[in-house]
């Protein structure tokens, strides 16, 4: 697992699909400043100095939270699971089930 590839969030940025559709780098070496604007969860996690929510004690916070619950953005818990388990050196990626897109 290629380490700048970790999205703070639990999504790993080297699977992810937006990838190579944004030209985006990740939010490693973006630094919060994503292809679409600011992303308040990486800018926290930069500015507390960790290299992704997993190692914060409030994880998840309320921000992350509401990134998980998104209505298009969401997950199944794969992104929290991802932050524990890195946070515990298991370098396991769960790949992101979205929530099915509002017809």
């Amino acid at each position: 697992m290629d380490k700048e590839q970790i999205g703070m969030c639990g999504a790993y940025c080297g699977i992810c699909e937006w990838k190579e559709k944004t030209n985006c780098l990740g939010c490693q070496i973006c630094k919060g400043e994503m292809f679409y604007g600011e992303c308040g969860v990486a800018k926290c996690c930069y500015d507390k100095g960790y290299l992704h929510c997993g190692f914060c004690p409030d994880l998840p916070c309320t921000e992350l939270q509401q990134a998980f619950d998104h209505p298009e953005h969401g997950d199944h818990g794969e992104r929290l699971a991802n932050l524990k388990n890195w946070a515990k050196g298991d370098e396991t990626i769960l790949r992101l089930r979205t929530f099915p897109k509002k017809v």
